[in-house]
């Protein structure tokens, strides 16, 4: 491990715990703007549902960042709390939902609240809630993940449909192109190149009909560099801010370094080659197969068993360890890592300052 994350009053930390690096942040934050040489900012709209912090949102907004991109209502009161001027919920609402934006648009009138939509719908639905002061919408089109979202031979229709509604106003196309993990760089910019020429065809098409030119929000982190290139595309990558195992091996062209660790410690020795860790699926992302974390100072270690609260590994000879040893390792996917931890432990210059609320982790903060 790199000696600027070992943490010298580490006795402080209980584990398992989530240790953030605030210097490797603003490099991570800095190497974004520099991609594709974003100078003015406009071009970035990072999405925070990696981090979820209120401390690194002003960090960004005090580099000039003023719009940002969302997933959950908690995450934008967050952002109206930070006074963000522009917040994409990149999330389709359901009734439900659509008022606890109105809510938010009233808490926080400074900041410029939009939402997707991919049917008519829920268009109808916006609409009549937002009939006295319309809302902002992007359409959410389907480029390829198949998650969510209106083809893009539909997608037409439903911008025309939009057009017609007098509760919602029409600002914007997003693509996401989460499905997109190719390795090779020039195959990623190839399909990524097919995606923005299909969305740009409808964005023309809207132009000469109604002379406006709908804003157009593109990827996620692994794509981020392909789409900074191009002057009429908002980026919204997310995880570049703390990085992960997962990026970092799939990505290596890309600029960023690991900004957050787990901390963890060994609670039992069970016989000559396995112990236990207090790493459990309460405390790291385990959607993705074992091993879920990277341990760099020991790499000859095999994740063998993992549940709520423990995760059982084998190493070649365990009289090295002892029960309370700390170990530091990097989560392959660090955004759902995040969100099962209240808050960060803040590592200033190798020692433990303090902690961030990880505030909107939470389903809800007061809307």
């Amino acid at each position: 491990m790199n000696a600027v994350y070992k943490i010298e009053n580490i006795h402080r930390i209980d584990s398992p715990a989530i240790a953030v690096y605030p210097a490797i942040i603003r490099n991570n934050i800095e190497s974004a703007l520099r991609i594709g040489d974003i100078g003015n900012r406009k071009g970035l709209r990072p999405h925070v549902k990696t981090f979820k912090t209120l401390e690194i949102v002003k960090v960004m907004m005090d580099r000039g960042i003023s719009k940002f991109k969302c997933s959950t209502i908690s995450e934008g009161e967050m952002l109206g709390m930070a006074c963000a001027a522009d917040v994409l919920i990149a999330y389709q609402p359901s009734s439900v939902k659509a008022e606890r934006i109105l809510a938010l648009r009233n808490r926080f009138p400074k900041t410029d609240y939009s939402c997707l939509i991919d049917n008519r719908l829920t268009a109808d639905m916006l609409s009549q809630k937002f009939i006295s002061h319309p809302l902002s919408i992007y359409i959410d089109i389907n480029v390829g993940m198949n998650r969510t979202g209106i083809s893009p031979g539909e997608a037409p229709g439903l911008i025309e449909y939009c057009f017609g509604l007098k509760g919602i106003h029409m600002k914007g196309i997003q693509a996401y192109d989460g499905h997109i993990h190719e390795k090779d760089v020039v195959l990623r910019k190839e399909m990524t190149d097919a995606i923005y020429h299909q969305v740009k065809a409808i964005q023309q098409t809207v132009l000469n009909k109604h002379g406006k030119t709908l804003t157009l929000v593109f990827g996620g982190s692994p794509s981020f560099s392909m789409y900074a290139r191009k002057t009429d595309v908002e980026c919204s990558p997310g995880t570049f801010v703390f990085w992960d195992a997962g990026y970092a091996a799939g990505f290596p062209d890309l600029p960023f370094e690991v900004a957050a660790l787990v901390i963890t410690r060994i609670v039992s020795i069970v016989d000559g080659h396995r112990l236990c860790l207090d790493l459990g699926h309460k405390a790291i992302g385990s959607e993705n197969p074992l091993p879920r974390v990277v341990f760099p100072d020991i790499p000859e270690v095999k994740v063998t068993g993992h549940s709520e609260e423990h995760m059982v590994v084998d190493v070649p000879d365990t009289s090295k360890y002892q029960v309370g040893d700390v170990w530091y390792g990097i989560p392959v996917h660090i955004c759902p890592t995040i969100a099962l931890h209240q808050s960060l432990c803040v590592i200033e210059n190798n020692r433990y300052t303090g902690d961030w609320e990880i505030i909107a982790r939470n389903r809800k903060i007061s809307i």
